[in-house]
């Protein structure tokens, strides 16, 4: 009994000092990283389309975090400077994700600024970026239907045309808010 009861301490004791060296030591050290001067908070639209962005699974396939150039060529690819905690100071979760099924969307924003882009990529991914293995999120759109003159209408290829839903619009917001272009000082340890 009291090997077991040794062992049950041990384990405990171990969980705890692996809790806090990764998760106490990082919270620490970043917890006075303060927002660049550049980064602005989400609007509520955009924050709306953060919601969906994860709703949608977005950040199985994306990810938000160019990486240095000793790990990958990021910067060479367009995707932007690497990024440093500070970049993600309004970002609650943080969606830097796992994978790159599809492009690095860190810089989005400033990589295509345009709406209309970003909604005709999102009805139809192929129609922007031939060989796209994106799904077509054609759910985010009334095909057909009357136009009012408030609603946002994309045209299609081959003629036609869709209009946004809210949905569409704030998942577009978000991605447009993507935009990390700012001056901020490189992250320790960095290659300049």
């Amino acid at each position: 009994m009291n090997a077991a009861l040794g062992t049950a301490f041990g384990a405990v004791g171990l969980l705890a000092l692996a809790g806090s060296l990764l998760v106490g030591a990082p919270y620490a050290q970043l917890r006075g990283e303060g927002a660049p001067a550049g980064l602005r908070p989400y609007t509520a639209e955009a924050a709306r389309g953060r919601e969906a962005y994860m709703a949608l699974g977005c950040i199985y396939c994306h990810s938000q975090q160019p990486r240095d150039p000793r790990q990958a060529p990021d910067a060479e690819r367009g995707w932007g400077r690497p990024s440093v905690p500070a970049d993600y100071a309004y970002d609650h979760p943080h969606l830097l994700g796992t994978m790159r099924t599809g492009p690095d969307l860190f810089n989005i924003g400033a990589r295509q600024p345009s709406r209309d882009w970003h909604l005709l990529h999102l009805y139809d991914p192929r129609a922007v970026v031939p060989g796209s293995i994106m799904p077509a999120h054609r759910f985010l759109f009334d095909v057909g239907g009357a136009a009012g003159p408030e609603d946002v209408v994309v045209n299609l290829p081959g003629g036609g045309t869709a209009v946004a839903r809210p949905e569409a619009l704030d998942l577009v917001a978000y991605l447009l808010s993507l935009d990390h272009t700012y001056p901020v000082a490189p992250a320790e340890g960095s290659v300049p």
